[in-house]
């Protein structure tokens, strides 16, 4: 199940990343559910050039971040990209007096985060712009509201593109997918749940040693290079597939095999293991997205744009600030 950390020299050769890891995340508050969902893809560039790909799956949360920690003790140059929105939208981060997601993730870590996810909660106030079945969307969050329960990033990567000036490359790898907000906390692809139960783990990372994009550059090339995490969404890296679809999975994974370079260090074992669901699936293709572009994670640096500072920002190949 665990890849073995062994110590490295010279791992930032070039300023290029040596490990990358993409992680489709899990907010089940079960043990089981989280070993079974949480999944991670992990590509290494060895010292002779070559490259192995992993898929693994069978961690809890807290395991996820004891790895990483390793993983980046052995491997200081590795970029880490996780699937969940590792903020919420500018006002909500003002009206805690959140100066930036860091100051957020200390916020919800004392204790607001699993108060923001009770979905029956007698016992204190229930904040109810967190919604989802059975609790519909608030009022505020319809008709002119609509716009305010998402981040840029979401707005963005979600809607816009379908609008008239948008990018229909982008666009299409989002037909059909009905957009989805941090706030929303319960029914189908909700993920707010899912990303509330990131932050103390983000956190711990941060505090452990990982840079995080956007707020703070990379520093992948430094003579002493240090972990670099991201936040992704596995969409824009699959694109337009039915990844619930066993068949539809198995379809698109062959075609890769045959018309993608980047799918030739792909074993039979991990395809295997890729097919099995969509989260592995996600987490296999996330990986070999973020290998085409490996040598341009050494570019990201921070943002001064105060509104990206409290919402974060997706990853995804062209955006480096």
């Amino acid at each position: 199940m665990t890849t073995q950390a062994k110590p490295r020299r010279n791992a930032a050769a070039g300023g290029k990343p040596q490990r990358l890891v993409a992680i489709d995340w899990s907010g089940r508050i079960d043990v089981a559910g989280q070993r079974r969902h949480i999944w991670a893809g992990i590509w290494t560039r060895t010292g002779e050039g070559k490259v192995s790909v992993k898929l693994e799956a069978g961690r809890t949360r807290e395991e996820v971040g004891d790895w990483l920690i390793e993983l980046a003790a052995a491997t200081p140059a590795m970029v880490v990209s996780i699937d969940c929105c590792f903020s919420f939208p500018a006002w909500f981060l003002e009206e805690h007096g959140c100066a930036d997601m860091f100051a957020f993730w200390r916020k919800a870590n004392a204790g607001l985060a699993e108060q923001w996810l009770a979905r029956e909660a007698d016992a204190i106030a229930h904040d109810e712009r967190f919604w989802g079945k059975p609790h519909k969307r608030p009022a505020q969050f319809s008709g002119e509201g609509y716009r305010r329960m998402f981040r840029f990033a979401d707005y963005d990567n979600k809607i816009a593109q379908a609008l008239a000036g948008g990018d229909p490359d982008r666009a299409a790898k989002m037909r059909g997918i009905t957009p989805k907000s941090p706030f929303q906390i319960g029914g189908s692809g909700s993920v707010g749940t899912g990303s509330l139960r990131a932050v103390s783990m983000l956190q711990r990372l941060h505090e452990s040693g990982f840079r995080v994009w956007p707020l703070e550059s990379a520093a992948l090339s430094a003579a002493k290079p240090k972990p670099l995490l991201l936040e992704m969404y596995t969409r824009l890296m699959t694109g337009p597939v039915s990844k619930s679809n066993a068949a539809a999975r198995k379809q698109y994974l062959a075609e890769k095999r045959k018309t993608d370079a980047l799918y030739a260090p792909v074993g039979r074992a991990v395809m295997t293991k890729a097919l099995s669901s969509e989260d592995a699936f996600d987490a296999l293709v996330s990986v070999i997205e973020m290998s085409r572009y490996a040598d341009a994670f050494v570019n990201l640096r921070a943002t001064r744009d105060p509104e990206l500072r409290r919402e974060g920002l997706t990853w995804r190949p062209g955006v480096d600030t």
